[in-house]
């Protein structure tokens, strides 16, 4: 009889055995199991085929964190945020995190010996921070508007003025809850909403103004203080009294800190609520956002719900229930290792590398640039005339050397419009950004002489 055999796994070739000669089902479950650290080395192989996440220029998520921040998210993924009960201290973190956010954006009725006085809950990402910003404008909308059987809420259709700037969230929110998106074009060289439109589509009917701070098309800022101003004249001449939410994902921990002196957030009486997310500028890895009100007469109460949940009454606003701590934790890392001093310091870099960068492309012949980085660490740029090739071709190129700079064509009524953008993000440094700048040479080069004609423009694998 034959001799049989045995695996030994400590002198296994990494390389052969079962996952040379049977392939692996990639849409059922498998038959067997494996070896732990066989697992491992097909799902890291396939893994390398990604793109690499620091070169991935089109993202606002944070892809680097200190090591120690690392070690903190390790050892907490397995702690649910919603136990709070069971997790106290994550979730008296929690609680010192929206604080801390409500306090920067000069929420009202704030103390320092009470997080409770802080209006506001931490999500996953901005997308649920903006659905239940959302949520608040339309039932106080139903509470002013009142429940008259012929003329109450019931009987209208509620809408949401924004430019079609937004993110798709927002499209979603409308979709999902039933509001009318009423929707602001931009126009060639205006890519921001103006307070002449805002005041023009409001009706008894809108339930709130959205404001961008920090466009993801161009980074621009939208004009907070002037908005607010033309709808405040608004309801001092007897018209509608509408409410501003402001969508900060991307500058909501950006400008506090670059431009400290300009007023955008709670300081204006008409903005009742602020989304940001910890993910993008606040410099934790995905997914944390928060939103908080301007004090608790902002957040309707027949939003909140108590649940009886693992021995504890326990108050709940959040479209999702069960979801990890540890992106909480990363986020109260970063709010004591950096602190204000930090976070500015770390802004300023960047914002200082985005406008290098800038200066740089608009040196030469190509590109005209559309936002410098001066506002939010973004760099949005188009070609400066026909070259024979497009912004698309400019990004199929860029990715031969490893880059991914997303292009993509403006909102409505500007999609003639196409750009490209190139986010500044902690781990982007100068050092990077100069070899961005080199690789743009012979990229540019090379398609002077193929002149592709746009041949790229059907290719987009970015999502802004």
């Amino acid at each position: 009889m034959p001799h049989k055999l045995s695996p030994s796994p400590s002198i296994s070739p990494a390389y052969t055995g079962r996952l040379s000669t049977a392939p692996v089902p990639a849409l059922r479950l498998p038959d067997e199991d494996m070896e732990p650290a066989a697992a491992y080395r097909f799902i890291h192989d396939e893994l390398m085929l990604d793109g690499s996440s620091r070169l991935n220029l089109a993202t606002f998520v944070t892809t680097w964190m200190d090591p120690e921040a690392d070690k903190l998210m390790a050892e907490t993924f397995d702690k649910n945020m919603v136990d709070k009960d069971e997790y106290p201290a994550t979730a008296a973190i929690e609680s010192r995190c929206v604080s801390m956010v409500a306090d920067l954006f000069h929420a009202e009725g704030l103390r320092d010996d009470d997080p409770a006085t802080a209006t506001g809950v931490s999500t996953i990402g901005s997308s649920e921070a903006v659905m239940l910003g959302g949520l608040a404008l339309k039932w106080r909308w139903r509470q002013r508007v009142g429940d008259n059987p012929k003329t109450g809420w019931r009987t209208r259709t509620p809408n949401l003025v924004m430019g079609s700037n937004v993110q798709v969230v927002w499209e979603k929110f409308c979709r999902y809850f039933d509001v009318e998106p009423r929707y602001l074009p931009m126009e060639k060289g205006r890519y921001v909403i103006t307070p002449e439109q805002v005041v023009n589509a409001v009706d008894e009917d809108t339930i709130g103004v959205v404001a961008i701070l920090g466009t993801t098309f161009t980074g621009e800022l939208e004009p907070v203080a002037q908005i607010c101003a033309a709808l405040d004249k608004l309801a001092a001449d007897g018209g509608v009294d509408v409410p501003v939410h402001v969508d900060a994902a991307i500058g909501g921990f950006v400008v506090p800190f670059l431009q400290p002196d300009l007023v955008w957030d709670f300081r204006l009486p008409r903005v009742v609520s602020i989304n940001v997310s910890g993910h993008k500028y606040g410099l934790t890895y995905p997914g944390i956002g928060f939103v908080v009100w301007r004090s608790h007469d902002h957040l309707p109460e027949d939003l909140v719900f108590r649940v009886n949940y693992l021995g504890g009454d326990m108050p709940t606003f959040t479209l999702n229930f069960s979801r990890p701590g540890n992106q909480v934790i990363g986020q109260y890392y970063n709010f004591l290792r950096l602190g204000r001093a930090g976070y500015t310091q770390v802004m300023h870099c960047l914002s200082s590398t985005a406008r290098w960068l800038a200066d740089e492309l608009r040196k030469g012949k190509h590109f005209e640039v559309i936002s410098d980085g001066s506002a939010i660490p973004v760099v949005c740029l188009r070609l400066a005339g026909d070259f024979g090739y497009t912004e698309f071709d400019v990004s199929h190129a860029l990715r031969s050397y490893g880059w991914q700079v997303p292009a993509y064509t403006m909102p409505d009524d500007a999609t003639d419009v196409s750009v490209l953008r190139v986010v500044v993000r902690e781990g982007f440094s100068a050092d990077l950004a100069r070899s961005l700048r080199d690789d743009m040479v012979p990229a540019l080069a090379s398609l002077d002489d193929l002149k592709p004609g746009g041949h790229f423009n059907n290719q987009r694998p970015f999502a802004y």
